[in-house]
């Protein structure tokens, strides 16, 4: 009997083969062999609504008004923000924005400076 590899994502041991694919029993994640291999190599692209790629310390634009949830402001159309920081999830980019403080912003709704 072959010794099948961790879960990448859970670190289970019980993963199990299904055609092509390695699952996970626990957290029903899945992957294939071939990908395993590059999986530590992946870094996630996060581009602005013009394409570029952005980096950390970039600074950026606002192109659309935004509505601040929970509150009555609204970010204005130009606004720049400075040295923003990339995280993970629906919103991903960590920043500062004068006047307002600490704020995430989706990355669709700026463009590089």
């Amino acid at each position: 009997m072959s010794s099948l590899p961790n879960c990448p994502k859970c670190n289970s041991e019980y993963t199990y083969e299904d055609g092509s694919l390695l699952v996970c029993p626990e957290c029903a994640h899945e992957w294939s062999l071939e990908s395993e291999s590059d999986h530590n190599d992946d870094v996630r692209i996060i581009k602005d609504a013009n394409g570029n790629v952005l980096n950390d310390g970039d600074s950026v634009t606002v192109i659309k008004d935004l509505k601040v949830k929970g509150t009555s402001l609204v970010v204005k159309i130009g606004t720049k923000v400075k040295s923003i920081r990339l995280i993970d999830g629906d919103h991903d980019i960590d920043c500062k924005i004068d006047g307002f403080g600490a704020m995430k912003l989706k990355s669709e709704f700026v463009k590089k400076i």
